[in-house]
Protein backbone atom coordinates (compact mmCIF):
# COMPACT_ATOMS: atom_id res chain seq x y z
CA UNK A 1 0.00 0.00 0.00
CA UNK A 2 2.79 2.41 0.90
CA UNK A 3 4.67 1.55 -2.30
CA UNK A 4 1.58 2.21 -4.38
CA UNK A 5 1.15 5.58 -2.69
CA UNK A 6 4.77 6.49 -3.26
CA UNK A 7 4.60 5.43 -6.91
CA UNK A 8 1.48 7.50 -7.45
CA UNK A 9 3.16 10.52 -5.90
CA UNK A 10 6.32 10.05 -7.94
CA UNK A 11 4.28 9.96 -11.14
CA UNK A 12 3.04 13.47 -10.46
CA UNK A 13 5.46 16.30 -11.12
CA UNK A 14 5.24 18.30 -7.88
CA UNK A 15 7.52 21.06 -9.12
CA UNK A 16 5.60 24.31 -9.54
CA UNK A 17 6.84 26.40 -12.46
CA UNK A 18 6.70 30.20 -12.41
CA UNK A 19 3.99 30.06 -15.10
CA UNK A 20 1.89 27.71 -12.95
CA UNK A 21 2.35 30.01 -9.95
CA UNK A 22 1.15 32.91 -12.08
CA UNK A 23 -1.89 30.90 -13.22
CA UNK A 24 -2.76 30.02 -9.62
CA UNK A 25 -2.35 33.65 -8.59
CA UNK A 26 -4.60 34.80 -11.43
CA UNK A 27 -7.30 32.26 -10.51
CA UNK A 28 -7.17 33.48 -6.91
CA UNK A 29 -7.24 37.12 -7.98
CA UNK A 30 -10.44 36.45 -9.96
CA UNK A 31 -11.98 34.97 -6.83
CA UNK A 32 -10.74 37.80 -4.65
CA UNK A 33 -12.22 40.41 -6.99
CA UNK A 34 -15.67 38.98 -6.25
CA UNK A 35 -14.82 38.88 -2.53
CA UNK A 36 -13.75 42.53 -2.67
CA UNK A 37 -17.10 43.57 -4.12
CA UNK A 38 -18.90 41.76 -1.29
CA UNK A 39 -16.61 43.29 1.37
CA UNK A 40 -17.17 46.77 -0.09
CA UNK A 41 -20.86 46.57 0.81
CA UNK A 42 -19.92 46.22 4.50
CA UNK A 43 -16.96 48.60 4.40
CA UNK A 44 -19.11 51.19 2.63
CA UNK A 45 -16.20 52.16 0.42
CA UNK A 46 -13.86 50.86 -2.26
CA UNK A 47 -12.10 47.57 -1.52
CA UNK A 48 -9.20 45.97 -3.37
CA UNK A 49 -7.87 42.44 -2.88
CA UNK A 50 -4.86 40.98 -4.62
CA UNK A 51 -2.32 38.15 -4.27
CA UNK A 52 1.20 39.60 -4.50
CA UNK A 53 3.11 36.50 -3.51
CA UNK A 54 3.00 32.70 -3.73
CA UNK A 55 5.49 30.55 -1.87
CA UNK A 56 6.05 26.97 -0.76
CA UNK A 57 7.28 26.84 2.81
CA UNK A 58 8.03 24.22 5.45
CA UNK A 59 5.57 23.56 8.28
CA UNK A 60 7.87 24.99 10.95
CA UNK A 61 8.31 28.18 8.91
CA UNK A 62 4.56 28.50 8.46
CA UNK A 63 4.00 28.14 12.20
CA UNK A 64 6.69 30.76 12.88
CA UNK A 65 5.10 33.11 10.35
CA UNK A 66 1.69 32.84 11.98
CA UNK A 67 3.11 33.05 15.52
CA UNK A 68 4.53 36.50 14.74
CA UNK A 69 0.98 37.84 14.52
CA UNK A 70 -0.58 36.09 17.51
CA UNK A 71 0.34 38.68 20.15
CA UNK A 72 -0.48 41.74 18.05
CA UNK A 73 -3.42 40.72 15.89
CA UNK A 74 -6.90 39.25 16.32
CA UNK A 75 -6.96 36.18 14.06
CA UNK A 76 -10.03 34.82 12.28
CA UNK A 77 -9.73 31.36 10.71
CA UNK A 78 -11.93 29.88 7.99
CA UNK A 79 -11.25 26.32 6.84
CA UNK A 80 -11.63 25.23 3.22
CA UNK A 81 -12.95 21.70 2.82
CA UNK A 82 -14.19 19.26 0.21
CA UNK A 83 -11.93 18.41 -2.72
CA UNK A 84 -9.40 20.93 -1.37
CA UNK A 85 -7.98 21.20 2.15
CA UNK A 86 -6.83 24.59 3.32
CA UNK A 87 -7.63 27.67 5.35
CA UNK A 88 -7.70 31.42 5.33
CA UNK A 89 -6.42 33.54 8.20
CA UNK A 90 -7.43 37.18 8.43
CA UNK A 91 -5.18 39.21 10.72
CA UNK A 92 -6.74 42.27 12.34
CA UNK A 93 -4.60 44.72 14.32
CA UNK A 94 -6.15 46.98 16.96
CA UNK A 95 -5.95 49.87 14.49
CA UNK A 96 -7.82 47.85 11.86
CA UNK A 97 -10.49 46.83 14.36
CA UNK A 98 -10.96 50.42 15.49
CA UNK A 99 -11.40 51.70 11.94
CA UNK A 100 -13.69 48.85 10.90
CA UNK A 101 -15.79 49.35 14.02
CA UNK A 102 -16.13 53.04 13.21
CA UNK A 103 -16.92 52.53 9.52
CA UNK A 104 -19.10 49.42 9.68
CA UNK A 105 -20.70 49.68 13.12
CA UNK A 106 -20.75 53.49 13.51
CA UNK A 107 -18.92 53.09 16.82
CA UNK A 108 -17.26 56.20 18.23
CA UNK A 109 -14.21 56.33 20.51
CA UNK A 110 -13.51 52.63 20.09
CA UNK A 111 -11.53 51.29 23.03
CA UNK A 112 -8.58 49.00 22.37
CA UNK A 113 -8.38 45.64 24.07
CA UNK A 114 -11.13 43.08 24.53
CA UNK A 115 -13.59 42.95 21.65
CA UNK A 116 -17.31 43.41 22.12
CA UNK A 117 -19.71 40.78 20.81
CA UNK A 118 -20.63 43.10 17.93
CA UNK A 119 -17.02 43.66 16.96
CA UNK A 120 -16.16 39.97 16.96
CA UNK A 121 -19.28 39.25 14.93
CA UNK A 122 -18.19 41.88 12.40
CA UNK A 123 -14.75 40.34 11.97
CA UNK A 124 -16.28 36.87 11.63
CA UNK A 125 -18.69 38.18 9.00
CA UNK A 126 -15.90 39.86 7.01
CA UNK A 127 -13.91 36.63 6.98
CA UNK A 128 -17.03 34.65 6.06
CA UNK A 129 -17.80 36.94 3.12
CA UNK A 130 -14.26 36.98 1.75
CA UNK A 131 -13.63 33.25 2.15
CA UNK A 132 -17.10 32.34 0.86
CA UNK A 133 -16.77 34.45 -2.28
CA UNK A 134 -13.26 33.15 -2.92
CA UNK A 135 -14.24 29.49 -2.46
CA UNK A 136 -17.25 29.87 -4.76
CA UNK A 137 -15.09 31.28 -7.54
CA UNK A 138 -12.41 28.60 -7.06
CA UNK A 139 -15.06 25.88 -7.24
CA UNK A 140 -16.43 27.31 -10.49
CA UNK A 141 -13.08 27.85 -12.19
CA UNK A 142 -11.48 24.57 -11.12
CA UNK A 143 -14.70 22.56 -11.41
CA UNK A 144 -14.24 21.25 -7.87
CA UNK A 145 -16.53 20.56 -4.93
CA UNK A 146 -15.20 22.82 -2.19
CA UNK A 147 -16.80 24.87 0.54
CA UNK A 148 -15.80 27.10 3.44
CA UNK A 149 -16.63 26.18 7.02
CA UNK A 150 -18.00 28.86 9.38
CA UNK A 151 -15.20 31.19 10.53
CA UNK A 152 -13.91 31.03 14.08
CA UNK A 153 -11.65 32.98 16.37
CA UNK A 154 -9.13 30.47 17.81
CA UNK A 155 -8.74 30.97 21.55
CA UNK A 156 -5.52 28.98 21.88
CA UNK A 157 -2.33 28.76 19.84
CA UNK A 158 -3.19 28.99 16.17
CA UNK A 159 -1.01 25.95 15.36
CA UNK A 160 -3.35 23.78 17.45
CA UNK A 161 -6.35 25.11 15.56
CA UNK A 162 -4.71 24.28 12.24
CA UNK A 163 -3.80 20.70 13.12
CA UNK A 164 -6.05 19.29 10.38
CA UNK A 165 -3.87 21.03 7.80
CA UNK A 166 -0.50 20.98 9.51
CA UNK A 167 -0.21 17.20 9.25
CA UNK A 168 3.28 15.87 9.84
CA UNK A 169 4.05 14.07 6.58
CA UNK A 170 7.32 13.73 4.65
CA UNK A 171 5.78 15.33 1.57
CA UNK A 172 3.85 18.04 3.38
CA UNK A 173 4.74 21.53 2.25
CA UNK A 174 1.99 24.13 2.53
CA UNK A 175 1.36 26.40 -0.42
CA UNK A 176 1.02 29.86 1.08
CA UNK A 177 -0.45 32.95 -0.52
CA UNK A 178 -0.01 36.30 1.16
CA UNK A 179 -2.96 38.47 0.20
CA UNK A 180 -3.08 42.22 0.63
CA UNK A 181 -6.60 43.26 1.57
CA UNK A 182 -6.89 46.99 1.03
CA UNK A 183 -9.95 49.12 1.55
CA UNK A 184 -10.32 52.86 1.27
CA UNK A 185 -12.21 55.10 3.64
CA UNK A 186 -12.19 58.86 3.28
CA UNK A 187 -9.33 58.45 0.77
CA UNK A 188 -7.25 56.58 3.36
CA UNK A 189 -5.90 53.15 2.41
CA UNK A 190 -6.01 50.49 5.12
CA UNK A 191 -4.30 47.15 4.57
CA UNK A 192 -5.37 43.93 6.30
CA UNK A 193 -3.04 40.92 6.02
CA UNK A 194 -4.65 37.70 4.83
CA UNK A 195 -2.92 34.33 4.63
CA UNK A 196 -4.37 31.67 2.38
CA UNK A 197 -2.81 28.24 2.30
CA UNK A 198 -3.42 24.70 1.11
CA UNK A 199 -1.84 21.35 1.91
CA UNK A 200 0.30 19.33 -0.50
CA UNK A 201 -2.54 17.10 -1.66
CA UNK A 202 -4.51 20.17 -2.70
CA UNK A 203 -1.50 21.60 -4.50
CA UNK A 204 -1.22 18.38 -6.51
CA UNK A 205 -4.91 18.54 -7.41
CA UNK A 206 -4.62 22.18 -8.48
CA UNK A 207 -1.59 21.45 -10.64
CA UNK A 208 -3.32 18.48 -12.25
CA UNK A 209 -6.32 20.64 -13.15
CA UNK A 210 -4.16 23.51 -14.40
CA UNK A 211 -2.02 21.22 -16.54
CA UNK A 212 -5.19 19.83 -18.08
CA UNK A 213 -6.21 23.38 -19.01
CA UNK A 214 -2.87 23.86 -20.73
CA UNK A 215 -3.09 20.71 -22.90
Amino acid sequence: MDNRTNNTTNMMDTHVTELEKDIIKEILNIGLARAADSFAVIAKDKVMLKVPDVQLIEVKDLISLIAKYEDTHFIIQSDIKGDFNGATLMLFSEEHISLLSSVCLSMLNVQKGELSVMQESLLLEISNIITGALVTQLANILKSNIYGSPPKAPKNHIANSLKDILVQHPLFQPLVFTVITKFQHNSKDVELPLLLFFDTSTLLKMLEIIRTFKV
